[in-house]
């Protein structure tokens, strides 16, 4: 049975139950038709994912794990902006006529900064300390910019990864403002999974535990009898994932590269209505 799954459904279970409206409140995110956007919520979430013991995606309904690498590729291998970079369309509404999201994810992680081994950026000097320095407790990104928020089109929510290694393990904390719980989170968990078993490989590591944090985990109110159906299906085992152990540069990752065996999740063909 998956451990992401059960997880998955007491989050799911505890803010259908025990969670707060925001309906008399205003709120930013509007539906399609201009209707705004409720939500039932949570206020600090913390879940983790040992990834020695399994992978963490859902079986409870599939979670397209290669669309979610390459969103990943995208803002840390590419540091793009551009969604005409990304293969998947989940950032077309927050980008201008252009193709911009403005100066938001992969555009923070490739500011340069100078140090005294030299000029590197957010990404090169994780890879740079799990490598030179892995005791470090200083190996960590953030792309909350605040002099660029107002140039951004869209507030990053996964905003921060604390890289830890203990012994020969890496483990990272994920720190998420806010989370849609049916639309984002486990895409955003099987991401920095992912990540984690990267940025270990690259550094001769091994992969330990994904702590993921996140401040306001919410379910949007057309959402609440679709996450009904989906926590009412029985977990299926988790997949086992397996990555070419050849590939020690963390730039020379692709999807070809990845390979999830025995991944067999419920149907789930519903429409996910995404909230702008």
């Amino acid at each position: 049975m998956s451990k992401a799954d059960e997880i998955f459904i007491q989050n799911c279970k505890d803010i259908l139950e025990n969670g707060v409206w925001d309906t008399g409140q205003k709120v930013r995110p509007r539906w399609e038709d201009g209707t705004p956007a409720h939500t039932v919520k949570k206020f600090g979430i913390i879940n983790r994912y040992n990834l020695k013991e399994e992978f963490p995606i859902l079986t409870l309904r599939r979670t397209f794990w290669k669309s979610a690498l390459d969103e990943l590729f995208w803002i840390w291998q590419k540091k793009s902006n551009n969604i005409n970079d990304l293969s998947s369309h989940v950032w077309d509404s927050w980008a201008d006529e252009n193709g911009s999201i403005g100066k938001a994810y992969g555009y923070q992680l490739a500011k340069k900064s100078k140090y005294p081994e030299g000029e590197f950026d957010q990404v090169d000097r994780v890879i740079y300390e799990l490598k030179n320095n892995p005791a470090s407790r200083r190996i960590m990104t953030n792309i909350y910019n605040f002099e660029d928020l107002h140039e951004m089109g869209l507030y990053p929510c996964a905003y921060s990864m604390t890289f830890n290694v203990s012994g020969n393990i890496l483990n990272a904390i994920l720190n998420q403002r806010s989370q849609d719980m049916l639309a984002a989170n486990n895409w955003n968990v099987v991401q920095y999974s992912l990540l984690i078993i990267m940025m270990a490989q690259v550094a001769g590591l091994e992969a330990g535990e994904l702590v993921h944090v996140i401040a306001d985990a919410h379910i949007y109110d057309r959402h609440v009898p679709l996450i009904k159906e989906i926590i009412s299906n029985e977990p299926r085992p988790a997949p086992r994932i397996i990555v070419d152990s050849s590939i020690t540069d963390f730039y020379s990752f692709t999807i070809d590269h990845f390979k999830l065996e025995g991944y067999e999740p419920h149907d789930f063909n519903a429409k996910i209505p995404i909230a702008v």
